[in-house]
């Protein structure tokens, strides 16, 4: 009897194991990203205010999101890159609201809960993100936010203040303790969730691509440079050490979020505890095209964007690790900003980066994947105001940027087929 019992329970326990649904995470071998045991390479979008529109609170539209993703997913567009939240004050200039975190560790609830919608609702269409955690620009609240609450003078905003004001300002981030101690506090609150809706652990979600540290971390000066490597492997590791399960990378740039200094790219992505590697590349800010030129310069602007591919694939082929462009956006023809106006030249640049990827998927090479910025999918701009405030449909473009100048709209019917393109190779 006591035999038979024993071969009923192991039996049992047997069969559980047998039928229960392995949980497919997105890994890393070598400088490739492994998903369902095939090798993955995408072209994917930036999607900020994903979580926002996922609540049910102020800025939320649930069924808004619904259809952005259902969109999306048809393009052959499966991974897109959110912020987590912004922090700090309300009513500033140039930032987005609603606010997830505006004291340190006090959070709105709804807007957590529109977090946990979110990826509840990518699972359901096999969809991933990528969840940036921080931000070093001000449109966020971000670096500035921690530095204040730290007991710093008010910070300087950009637009207003100017650039050097605000670069002097966010460059003692990387060098004041209790700043990073407040932010670590943060990772932890988030990266340690559960979900309210399903109660699984972020951590054993396979809907996370990634974590990532911030959006564009920069030192903002030479002498910081040192401290920084420190404080972004320093997240890196934390973030591993809550979560066994998922990547995590760091959001950079690349040379020009180095201070242009590759060696630290490469140090700062040569730790254990980041699998993969990142560039951004704005050839309008960055001066390959002026506003006057968008559409006579996007030649050379695909030549300068083509070096600093290749310099970074450099970097990522000797670490034996994926690399990543998950920022790029081209302006719109004549640099208008409404939706109706053409954007010929950015398809052309589009289909540079594509081709790319392309290339690169076809002999498995360490250029695994792109994320187009931004997704502005049904949202609309207001006919002559093209400043962002409180209450206007969130495009791919943030507070700071005219909306409309970087945005790719459902109606953009040219480079949505550049898009679909990328989806159509077999690999």
């Amino acid at each position: 009897m006591r035999t038979l019992i024993l071969f009923v329970i192991l039996y049992g326990l047997s069969a559980c194991t047998h039928f229960k649904k392995e949980v497919a995470f997105a890994r890393v071998e070598g400088a490739q990203f492994i998903v369902n045991d095939e090798p993955y390479y995408f072209m994917g979008a930036n999607m900020w205010y994903a979580s926002i529109l996922a609540s049910e609170g102020e800025g939320g539209d649930t069924l808004r999101l619904f259809k952005e993703l259902d969109f999306l997913k048809e393009m052959g567009v499966d991974n897109i890159r959110v912020l987590v939240g912004a922090e700090g004050d309300r009513g500033v200039h140039s930032k987005i609201e609603p606010i997830l975190q505006p004291d340190p560790g006090i959070y709105n609830d709804t807007l957590l809960r529109g977090l946990d919608r979110l990826m509840v609702e990518l699972g359901k269409r096999d969809m991933m993100a990528v969840l940036y955690l921080g931000n070093s620009w001000e449109w966020s609240g971000g670096y500035s936010q921690y530095l204040m609450w730290s007991g710093a003078d008010k910070a300087p905003i950009p637009a207003i203040d100017g650039w050097h004001p605000f670069r002097d300002y966010v460059s003692r981030f990387v060098l004041c303790d209790s700043s990073k101690i407040m932010f670590d506090n943060h990772v932890k609150y988030i990266v340690s969730r559960d979900n309210s809706i399903t109660g699984v652990s972020y951590s054993e979600d396979p809907a996370i691509f990634s974590w990532q540290v911030a959006n564009e971390p920069r030192a903002f000066s030479d002498e910081g440079k040192e401290a920084f490597c420190k404080w972004v492997t320093g997240v890196a590791q934390l973030i591993k050490s809550l979560d066994k399960n998922h990547m995590v990378s760091t959001g950079s740039e690349g040379l020009y979020g180095c201070e242009v200094d590759m060696d630290l790219y490469e140090r700062i992505h040569s730790s254990e505890h980041i699998d993969y590697l990142n560039m951004h590349i704005w050839p309008y800010n960055w001066g390959w095209a002026t506003k006057e030129s968008v559409n006579e310069m996007v030649a050379n602007s695909i030549v300068e964007t083509g070096k600093y591919i290749n310099s970074h694939i450099g970097v990522a082929e000797k670490l034996g690790k994926p690399i990543v462009l998950e920022e790029f956006g081209y302006p719109r023809d004549g640099f208008a900003f409404n939706r109706s106006s053409t954007v010929g030249a950015r398809d052309k640049y589009f289909s540079f980066i594509i081709d790319n990827i392309k290339k690169s998927s076809s002999v498995g090479g360490a250029l695994a994947g792109a994320n187009f910025w931004g997704w502005g999918g049904f949202a609309d701009t207001l006919s002559g105001r093209f400043i962002w405030q409180k209450g206007d449909p969130y495009t791919g473009d943030p507070a700071q940027e005219p909306q409309g100048l970087y945005s790719v709209f459902a109606t953009d019917t040219t480079t949505l087929e550049v898009i679909r393109q990328f989806g159509r190779t077999s690999f």
